[in-house]
């Protein structure tokens, strides 16, 4: 009897090691470095695939520019989504991606203030700008290094009303950040991302108009592959390109050429 309980555990063995083989062999997670404007969008996009594929996917959230700096110090990306295709291009030209990447969506910027809020949203800001004292603190991302916090800078000059805004500044150091702000009751009002704005968890706590894409230089959100990255980040790459992608990203006030 204890020989046979020995051959039977001998018999189980190489399953055991099958099984720790096979999962040493798993596929490691495709690293994404996303601008924040993304936030929603892309962790639909993420869990939709991976519940298709098996595939892990690891977001990592923030400034397209932070992001572009750190890529150049060996930050371990596979993937690269910006909100600006000008950092795509210096990484490319950095000699650090696989090409110069696919344009996947435009952005669009809205101005935004509490649900509660009774100050008047309009697409000239004019009800803001009348509202006075009312607004003292007013949230833009910061646009040293991020796109969507250089696009509400725009704006708000061709408006006339950036002497106005810049002493209530409250800067984020991404759009999602600026975004809370507004959200959370730190500021009055604020300029954020479409994308953000119609987030049903950003929509229950804020009300936003959408600001023309004439006030600002087109935000042109580029991805790309860096040279490292591997088949699976490949994969979910094209993915991203696909028709059923771009549904999604339409549902989120993104635009395309």
């Amino acid at each position: 009897m204890l020989k046979r309980s020995f051959l039977g555990a001998i018999a189980t063995a190489p399953v055991a090691l099958a099984g720790l083989i096979h999962a040493e062999a798993a596929p490691a997670p495709v690293r994404v470095a996303a601008a924040s404007d993304l936030k929603f969008v892309l962790t639909e996009l993420a869990q939709r695939y991976q519940n298709e594929t098996g595939q892990r996917i690891e977001l990592n959230l923030g400034s397209s520019g932070q992001f572009t700096q750190q890529i150049r110090q060996g930050l371990p990306v596979d993937l690269f989504m910006a909100a600006d295709e000008d950092l795509v291009f210096q990484l490319a030209d950095a000699g650090l991606t696989r090409d110069r990447g696919v344009l996947y969506a435009l952005g669009r910027i809205a101005a935004v203030v509490p649900a509660a809020s009774s100050l008047t949203l309009d697409p000239a800001l004019r009800g803001l700008r009348d509202a006075g004292s009312a607004i003292s603190h007013f949230a833009i991302a910061n646009p040293q290094h991020a796109p969507y916090g250089r696009a509400a800078r725009q704006a708000l000059e061709r408006l006339g009303l950036w002497p106005w805004v810049e002493p209530k500044l409250v800067l984020g150091e991404n759009i999602a950040q600026a975004t809370q702000f507004v959200t959370g009751g730190a500021a009055q009002a604020g300029i954020t991302a479409l994308s953000l704005a119609l987030a049903p968890e950003v929509a229950r706590l804020a009300r936003h108009v959408v600001l023309p894409a004439s006030l600002h230089a087109p935000l042109r959100q580029r991805m790309v592959l860096l040279k490292s990255a591997s088949a699976q980040a490949a994969d979910f790459y094209q993915f991203l390109q696909t028709l059923a992608t771009r549904t999604v990203l339409r549902r989120f006030g993104f635009d395309f050429e």
